[in-house]
C-alpha cells in the first residue's frame, strides 16, 4: 500500500473511531457506581468500536497472502489487542465523569474533557499500531513460507538500508543463521514501532552463517532501547500481530495462559487487566462463533450445485463415477484450508471444473476402519492458480438391512502437492 493510500486509509479509520467514540463515553457515563466496571467491555457499544478499531488494524493485511488459520489468529491477536485499549481508554476517562467538587458533571462537559484521550489513543497512537501490525502480519506470512522449507534455507536479517533506518537496527544488517535458530524467536521483525526490517531466505553456500553468540549479541544491541522487552517475539510462531506484553497489558501476561488462549484456569489472579483480558478472550470466541456459523453457511450453500455433478475418472481397475455429497462438502469446507495454501474459499463453488479436469496419481486402502463408511481412497492431481494440487476422493460403502450394497464416490478433501 503507497504512503497515499496509507494515510487516507488511517484517516477514515481515525474519523470513524472518533465518531463512536462519543457513543462509548455515553455508555460509560450512564455508569453510576464509584468503580470501573469491567462488564462494560461487553455492551453493544464497546463492542462497535473495539471491532471497528480491529478491523482498521486488519485492513493493513487484506491483500497479504497467508493460510486461513493463520490469518483468523492474527485478526483475533488484534481484537484483543484493540478490546484492551478500549480498557485503558475507560479506566482514563472514568475518574473525568466527577469534577472537583465531588458532584457528576454534564454530559457535555464530560465529553469534551476526555477529548484529549481521543486525540491520544485513536489519532497519535494509531498510525504507530497501524504500521506494525501489517508489519508483523507480512513477517507472519513469511514465516509459513520459510516453515515449508524448514533449514532447506537460511534465513537473513535485511534491513531497508537507506537513511530511515535506525543504527540500532542497521546493526543486524546481513545476519544469517538457519530458521531453527533460536536467534529468530527473539530478534524477527519488527523489532520496534514503525520498523521495516525484513527477513529473506538465502542459499547456504552463498553466505557465511553468523555465530549464534555475536548473532544475540548483535540482537540485543539492536533493541537495547527496549527495556521491557516488548518487541522479544515472532509474529509467525506466535500467530499474533502483536505480542502478550504490550503498553495496554502487564509484565506477566507473556506466560499467562489466558494470553495464549487458555480460559479453563486453576486460578485467576485478582486484577482488573486479567479480568478485562479474560473477558475479551471469551468475547473473541464468541464473535468467531458467530462468524465462522454464518461464513460456512454462506460457502456450503455456494456448493449446493455440486452435489448434481457426476464425472467419469479412471483407476487402475476402470472407472469410476466421482461426485460430491454433502458431508463430503462439509468436510471440503472445515478440514481443506488447513492442508492446502492453494486453495482459496472463493474455489469451493468450482471443484467441479477442478475435479473433471484432474488426472489419476494413485489409491490407497484404509490401514484401520473408520465409522463414516469410508473404505479407500484414489488421488488425483489438477492445476490450481498455477500450483499443482492433489484431490481425495472417498469411496463410502454402506450396508442396508436388506444386505443391499450402496457405493459412493465424492471429493473429500484436497492438499498440494510440492514439485
Amino acid at each position: 500500500m503507497s504512503d497515499h493510500h496509507l494515510r487516507i486509509q488511517i484517516q477514515k479509520s481515525r474519523q470513524e473511531l472518533s465518531r463512536l467514540f462519543e457513543g462509548k463515553m455515553k455508555t460509560l457515563y450512564k455508569e453510576q457506581g464509584s468503580q470501573f466496571r469491567i462488564e462494560l467491555l461487553e455492551t453493544p457499544k464497546m463492542q462497535e468500536f473495539i471491532e471497528t478499531h480491529a478491523d482498521a488494524l486488519n485492513s493493513g493485511f487484506q491483500q497479504v497472502k497467508m493460510s486461513d488459520a493463520m490469518r483468523q489468529r492474527l485478526q483475533r491477536s488484534n481484537y484483543i489487542f484493540s478490546g484492551m485499549k478500549t480498557f485503558h481508554e475507560l479506566n482514563e476517562a472514568f475518574p473525568s465523569l466527577i469534577d472537583e467538587n465531588g458532584n457528576r458533571k454534564p454530559f457535555e462537559q464530560f465529553l469534551n474533557d476526555v477529548q484529549r484521550i481521543d486525540r491520544t489513543y485513536n489519532q497519535n497512537y494509531l498510525r504507530a499500531e497501524y504500521n506494525f501490525c501489517q508489519a508483523s502480519a507480512d513477517m507472519a506470512a513469511k514465516w509459513e513460507g520459510f516453515m515449508q522449507d524448514g533449514d532447506r534455507y537460511n534465513l537473513q536479517y535485511r534491513t531497508q538500508r537507506d537513511k530511515k533506518v535506525r543504527p540500532e537496527h542497521a546493526a543486524l544488517d546481513r545476519v544469517t543463521l538457519p530458521m531453527s535458530d533460536p536467534f529468530w524467536q527473539e530478534y524477527y521483525p519488527p523489532n520496534g514501532w514503525n520498523c521495516r526490517c525484513t527477513v529473506v531466505q538465502v542459499r547456504k553456500s552463498k553466505y557465511p552463517v553468523t555465530p549464534h553468540d555475536e548473532a544475540m549479541a548483535l540482537g540485543e544491541e539492536a533493541t537495547g532501547k527496549d527495556t521491557k522487552g516488548i518487541f522479544h517475539f515472532n509474529p509467525g510462531i506466535e500467530k499474533k500481530t502483536i505480542p502478550n506484553y504490550n503498553p495496554y497489558t502487564i509484565k506477566r501476561c507473556r506466560d499467562c495462559d489466558i494470553a495464549k488462549g487458555k480460559l479453563k484456569l486453576a486460578f485467576v489472579p485478582d486484577n482488573e487487566v486479567c479480568a478485562a483480558c479474560e473477558l475479551l478472550h471469551r468475547c473473541a470466541g464468541d464473535n468467531e462463533k458467530s462468524a465462522t456459523a454464518i461464513e460456512r453457511t454462506h460457502y456450503l450453500h455456494e456448493m449446493e450445485p455440486l452435489l448434481q455433478i457426476r464425472h467419469e475418472k479412471p483407476i487402475d481397475e476402470g472407472t469410476i463415477k466421482v461426485g460430491f455429497s454433502t458431508y463430503g462438502n462439509k468436510h471440503l469446507f472445515s478440514d481443506t484450508f488447513g492442508r492446502s495454501r492453494v486453495l482459496l474459499k472463493e474455489d469451493l463453488k468450482d471443484l467441479g471444473a477442478l475435479l473433471e479436469n484432474s488426472t489419476y496419481i494413485d489409491d490407497s486402502a484404509l490401514t484401520h476402519p473408520r465409522a463414516d463408511n469410508i473404505e479407500h481412497f484414489y488421488y488425483y492431481k489438477a492445476e490450481l492458480h498455477g500450483r499443482t494440487v492433489r484431490l481425495n476422493v472417498a469411496k463410502e460403502v454402506k450396508h442396508r438391512d436388506s444386505g443391499h450394497i450402496v457405493i459412493k464416490y465424492y471429493l473429500y478433501s484436497i492438499n498440494d502437492i510440492n514439485e
